[in-house]
């Protein structure tokens, strides 16, 4: 009885959790139907998966909604900034060969680098861990080779290493500086390091006109001169094409959950490392926290670390022009999730909350349940705006609190405000279309507020009401 007991004690646990795994899967499915009609995602795709490998691959909506054409595990995904993990890759991997040291300035290895600046050379470090001071971007300039080389017209905030700034041109940079050492392609390489020993046959480093065929068509906001919500009717995003070591793969979510399995093992694939533990560590450090939020993440090089349910998480979210994606994986458990969408304002909580019900599926504990899915026009503190704001001309904003509902006068009408934000709020009305409805706080107390360049003051306000302005300043 004892010997029986033994051999089929395995089979019971893989069944109990395979049962547990179909409950989660259930909700996780109905979650996902609640939040793509909430927040009007098109489409999406979604694979969870363990250390040894991938759990289930699913899709959901339209790939393109004019053709009626159903997402499917097949469908490709621009990935945006969760390329950056494989470009700190590729540089790390040079490391190892001795061909990088990721601590010296970036003009040893690109010579051609420059910006302005008071301070002490930056270095690779810096940049991949977006300390060096470096603009977001150079959108005003339409190549990525040239946006690198535009950042010669800037000048450094502060010193290197002393803050967290996000930097596309940063990773731009350290693409070309990646071709300048090895006289290749950024892409040939992660094609041959990366995408091949992971059998990621689905994954290009670059997506072109012979790419669009295979994506899923990405959407735009219609308008875009005002902040949008789930309401604002979408169009097909502009198409473009691009390379670059900031955020230009395209992949399907079984292929990212191949590299996310790789991490999950600290750099080991199906066919040996593609990275020592020495350069995972370094790859998933906690360099700097992204925000002085006590729960905010540390950034590594294109990876952050963070602690979630008292598990070591690490996770990177992407956005690219119609496109946006989630890369959430637990180090602990060895049990990760991409969610990839052809929309720009992200899957929501898709990821994390697939990743707590397979956290607890595998651990026999309780499923977490559905998330409340609160009201955009839902306001817990309502009452602390409520008031009258008034303009330099007189004109004023007049707002009531009715429970949890936030309603400013417009006329005879009563529009009840939608949550954009701490402290903002979208106005559902023409009027107020353009820009958000802001607020600043004095010791904890609302006591102004903004929408776009007009100021109106609260009867709580205290500091000054007129304020010297350089004369150029008019001219903007």
């Amino acid at each position: 009885m004892f010997l029986t007991v033994l051999l089929f004690a395995p089979l019971t646990l893989a069944q109990d959790r395979d049962s547990r795994l179909k409950q989660a899967y259930e909700r996780l499915d109905i979650y996902i139907a609640r939040e793509m009609k909430a927040n009007g995602i098109p489409g999406l795709s979604l694979a969870v998966t363990d250390r040894k490998g991938l759990l289930r691959a699913s899709a959901y909506g339209y790939a393109d909604t004019k053709l009626k054409k159903p997402v499917t595990p097949e469908t490709e995904f621009e990935i945006g900034s969760i390329s950056k993990s494989f470009t700190a890759i590729s540089l790390l991997q040079l490391s190892e060969e001795g061909k990088y040291d990721a601590r010296q300035p970036i003009t040893k290895y690109l010579p051609w680098f420059s910006i302005h600046s008071k301070y002490a050379p930056i270095t690779g470090h810096e940049v991949m861990t977006h300390t060096a001071g470096l603009p977001r971007d150079r959108d005003d300039i339409p190549s990525s080779l040239y946006q690198a080389a535009g950042v010669r017209d800037r000048w450094t905030g502060y010193a290197p290493g002393q803050h967290f700034a996000y930097s596309n041109v940063g990773y731009q940079i350290m693409g070309y500086l990646f071709e300048e050492i090895t006289q290749k392609p950024l892409g040939d390489t992660l094609r041959q390091r990366i995408f091949q020993p992971l059998g990621m046959n689905h994954s290009e480093a670059m997506f072109t006109h012979d790419t669009y065929e295979r994506l899923a068509t990405g959407y735009a906001p219609l308008y875009d001169d005002r902040p949008t919500g789930p309401s604002t009717p979408l169009i097909e995003a502009t198409w473009l094409e691009y390379q670059a070591g900031d955020g230009s793969i395209v992949s399907t979510a079984a292929d990212m959950a191949a590299y996310l399995r790789m991490l999950l093992n600290r750099g080991v694939g199906p066919n040996g490392r593609i990275l020592s533990e020495q350069s995972f560590r370094l790859l998933t450090q906690r360099a700097i926290k992204e925000t002085g939020d006590p729960e905010a993440g540390w950034y590594g090089y294109g990876i952050v670390s963070s602690i979630v349910d008292n598990h070591n998480d690490i996770a990177h979210d992407g956005g690219m022009v119609g496109y946006s994606s989630q890369m959430r994986g637990d180090l602990d458990s060895g049990l990760g999730v991409i969610a990839l969408v052809n929309y720009p304002g992200g899957p929501g909580g898709v990821a994390d909350y697939a990743l707590k019900l397979l956290r607890a599926a595998y651990e026999n504990q309780e499923l977490p349940p559905l998330p409340e899915q609160e009201l955009r026009t839902k306001v817990k503190n309502a009452a602390d705006f409520a008031g009258t704001y008034t303009g330099p001309d007189g004109k004023k904003l007049i707002l009531t609190a009715e429970g949890e509902k936030l309603l400013l006068a417009v006329g005879t009408d009563k529009i009840a405000l939608e949550n954009h934000g701490q402290d903002s709020f979208l106005v559902p009305h023409a009027e107020f279309a353009l820009f958000p409805l802001s607020f600043g706080r004095e010791n904890g107390k609302v006591v102004e507020a903004f929408h776009g360049g007009e100021w109106f003051i609260g009867e709580r306000y205290s500091g000054p009401r007129n304020f010297s302005t350089p004369a150029e300043w008019a001219s903007y």
